[in-house]
This record gives C-alpha cells, structure tokens and sequence, in this order.
C-alpha cells in the first residue's frame, strides 16, 4: 500500500485550504536600515586626523556598511525560511558575517580614535556579541517534513525557491509603475501561487503536478510583467495594459483549479487508503461501527 505523507489531509490537520494573505511586511525593516547611519558617520568623522586615521576610519565604514547590508538581507532570507515548511538552510551565513564585520568596523574605528590594539579589540568583541544578541544566527538546518525523504524533499526546496524568486522579480517590477490597482492584482495572482505552494510543501507528492505550474508558467509571468512594465514606463498603452492584466486573470484561476485539483486528488487518495484499511481490519475480524 502507499504511503501517506503528513499534510493537508493528516490528523489534525484542516481539511480546508486557508487563503494566503499575501500582504508581507519587509523582514528587514527599520531596524536593519538604520545600522548604515554608524558607517556614514565614521566616514563623516574620519576627516583632519591624518592619514592613517583616515584610511582606518574609511575601513571601519566599509565593514560597518558591509555588515548592515548583510543583517537586511539575512533578515529577509530568515523570513523566507521560516514562512515555509520544507526549506534549505541559506547557503551563505549572512547574519553571522553581518556581526563579524560588525565588530570588526568597530575595531578599525576604535584604533582610528587611538584606542589602542588591545582596547580596540576589546570594543570590537563586545559589538560582535551584542550584534548576536540582538539578531541572533542564521538557520542551521534544513527544514523538512516528517516521513518525506531527502531527494524529494530537496526537489521541493529547489522549485520552491525558484518560485518564489520569480514572484519577487514580479512584485519588484509592478511596484516600480506605483500604481496600486496593478499592485493589488499583481498581489492576488501571488497568493494563488502561493496557495499551490503551501499545498506542495505540505505534501511533496503534489510536486510532479504542480511543477510546471510553478516553474514554466511563473516563468511566464515573471517575463510578461517585466515586458509589460517596460512598455509602460515608455508609454501609456490602455490595451497592453488590459492584455496584461486578463492574462494575470486567466493565469490565477488556471493555478486555483489545479491546486483544487491536487486536494481533491489527495483526498481521493485518502479515501482509498481508509477503505483498504477497513477491510483489512474486517478480514482481522475487527468490528468497525
């Protein structure tokens, strides 16, 4: 008999797809962006105190800033990781590298401003920790279901990732028109394909049928809303605009029916697991009421 995988239709688990909401607040935020303003102000500052102290500070900003972009983009990379259920750990250690260049910009500065080579060490270890502290390290493991093997679940991770980068490059590409009734349309395209790949990840069978969906169409998208937004910023073109726009249509109810098809497939699957059990279970001689 096949196995069942743990997903949608396990116990516990909710028989009913919830929509995805698609409004996602930036992972980085503030509190990333504003650690670029320490760089700056070490370059300010570097000014009149020689040479040497010169290209120490210029050192210090350029591991400050180095570090700050690092800590944006590990924070966005953990955000991707822990909204999904099957995930590879980031190849780079992007928020680890963020504090070692963190405490070693403030080493360079705390020579510059004559701390010495022992007191400046000392500032830089400190910042290394607190930076730790603060934002913590980066995941250290993949993320995978139970009873899934590895190959399989590396080939969701791969199509995964690659879906969600095209989504990405769409959502960048919209933006740059500012025009929110296309933000908005372009958002509710995503959370369909978004829909079909929580319901991959929850039951990497569903890959084989969705792949295409997720990689060839996505594709699609992506290369018709870089087209489309590089013919708007030229000119206003009512009908590629409303071409574009019933393709975004005809794409979102196509990925709606064939994710609803991979549920109701699944739940036929499981409907015949029951029965096979259950007439096993009465060959046993066990009573089922």
């Amino acid at each position: 008999m096949a196995q069942k995988f743990g997903g949608k239709y396990s116990p516990g688990q909710s028989q009913t797809p919830e929509a995805v909401d698609d409004r996602r607040v930036d992972a980085a935020g503030a509190r990333a962006n504003i650690l670029f303003i320490p760089g700056l102000i070490v370059a300010f500052t570097a000014f009149g105190n020689g040479p040497v102290a010169l290209a120490l500070a210029l050192v210090a900003a350029a591991d400050l800033t180095l570090a700050a972009w690092f800590l944006r983009e590990g924070l966005r990379a953990e955000a991707a990781y822990d909204a999904r259920k099957v995930a590879r750990k980031p190849a780079v250690p992007r928020k680890m590298l963020a504090s070692l260049l963190t405490g070693a910009g403030v080493a360079f500065a705390a020579y510059a401003g004559d701390s010495g080579l022992l007191g400046s060490a000392l500032y830089g270890l400190v910042a290394l920790v607190l930076h730790v502290a603060a934002f913590g390290i980066d995941p250290m493991k993949d993320k995978r279901v139970e009873g899934v093997d590895t190959f399989q679940q590396d080939r969701v991770a791969r199509v995964v990732e690659e879906a969600e980068a095209h989504l990405e490059v769409m959502k960048g590409q919209i933006e740059v028109l500012r025009d929110r009734k296309l933000e908005n349309r372009v958002s509710a395209f995503q959370s369909a394909a978004r829909r079909m790949i929580r319901t991959v990840e929850e039951d990497p069978r569903d890959l084989t049928g969705a792949r295409k969906y997720l990689g060839v169409y996505l594709m699609g998208a992506r290369d018709a809303t870089v087209k489309f937004v590089d013919l708007a910023q030229r000119k206003s073109d009512p009908e590629a605009r409303a071409s574009y726009e019933a393709l975004l249509d005809d794409l979102e109810q196509n990925f709606a029916a064939k994710t609803e098809k991979l549920l109701r497939d699944d739940r036929s699957d499981m409907d015949i697991e029951i029965k096979v059990l259950r007439d096993r279970l009465q060959r046993e001689g066990v009573s089922l009421k």
